[in-house]
């Protein structure tokens, strides 16, 4: 399905080796960058996501997407490449349930800072910087953490890991080329 903005790709799941290695700097910034964000933006919006790493659709490049509110009610639309994550030394950690487009149908606690930054470039190349609290700073850690080729079941112990992984893969999956589950 093409759309104005892009063309929905199917989610890569836990297990494919591109989610589980740090993706490669991004070094060109032209129409073919421009392109991918886009179908980036499509596929999280087909699977019905807050946020989308490159390698969730099967690319090892340093980019993430995001759509969503940080504490305040604030809505952030962005797209990140080459991003650095920014904790604050002394944390506030926040434990709440996440879930990840590419273990579809299950979420776990999990505690994270209640603030973030990130700092890289847009998609021209020129530098950025984003500040989030909430979802947003959830959503900052959770993408960046899927660029260093972490899944956050990965942060879980062993046995809930197992039991997490074993149900995901009883679901059909989420965004292009999976009946709507609505």
């Amino acid at each position: 399905m093409q759309t104005s903005t892009g063309t929905p790709r199917p989610i890569t799941r836990y297990g494919a080796p591109v989610l589980h290695h740090r993706c490669a700097e991004v070094t060109v910034f032209d129409d073919d960058l421009a392109r991918l964000v886009a179908d980036m933006y499509a596929s999280m919006y087909a699977a019905r996501g807050v946020g989308l790493a490159a390698n969730q659709i099967g690319v090892g490049a340093r980019i993430f997407v995001v759509d969503c509110a940080d504490a305040t009610g604030t809505h952030t639309v962005a797209a990140v490449v080459n991003p650095v994550l920014h904790l604050p030394e002394a944390r506030e950690l926040v434990a709440d349930e996440e879930g990840c487009l590419s273990v579809p149908g299950q979420h776990a606690e999990m505690t994270r800072s209640a603030t973030a930054a990130v700092t890289g470039f847009d998609l021209r190349g020129e530098p950025i910087r984003l500040e989030g609290s909430g979802t947003l700073a959830r959503c900052f850690q959770h993408e960046v953490d899927h660029l260093d080729g972490l899944v956050y079941v990965d942060r879980l112990p062993a046995k809930q890991r197992k039991r997490i992984l074993t149900a995901s893969a009883e679901h059909p999956g989420v965004g292009a080329g999976v009946p709507d589950q609505g």
